[in-house]
């Protein structure tokens, strides 16, 4: 088994999917390295990447004010991807980070392919709406 499948295996959201699965999110994923500093996504814009923390650490902010720091095993970006809508946040590397990037058409097939992950997307999606804005509720 290869790093990339092994990085997979770790993280939450993909820690219970056969190895077949793996491979699939495996081949639509592509691994990208930036620098600290990179700005992933800025708010306000048209989200076209869901972001997976391999390595390193991303600060998640809302109107220049500090909403998290994600590190390995936890993603960013489903917002944009599951509503079709903008970024609600601008996220930064704080380090040197490893990423596992899907786009967003790879993003829809991994969704629709492996209700699991949808399942634990959703979840996450829900759990942020609850800490981040609990007055929509």
């Amino acid at each position: 088994m290869d790093r990339k499948h092994e990085l997979l295996k770790r993280v939450p959201l993909f820690s219970g999917l056969s190895g077949s699965a793996l491979d699939e999110i495996e081949r639509l994923a592509d691994e990208v390295d930036v620098a600290e500093g990179r700005h992933l996504v800025r708010q306000g814009d048209f989200g076209h990447e869901f972001f997976l923390v391999i390595d390193g650490e991303v600060e998640v902010e809302r109107d220049g004010h500090r909403l998290a720091t994600l590190g390995p095993g936890e993603f960013l970006g489903e917002i944009a991807l599951v509503d079709g809508g903008t970024r609600t946040a601008t996220a930064t590397a704080t380090k040197p980070t490893r990423l596992m990037v899907i786009g967003h058409r790879e993003f829809n097939t991994l969704m629709a392919d492996f209700p699991d992950v949808r399942i634990g997307v959703l979840e996450a999606l829900a759990s942020r709406v609850r800490r981040l804005e609990p007055e929509a509720l």
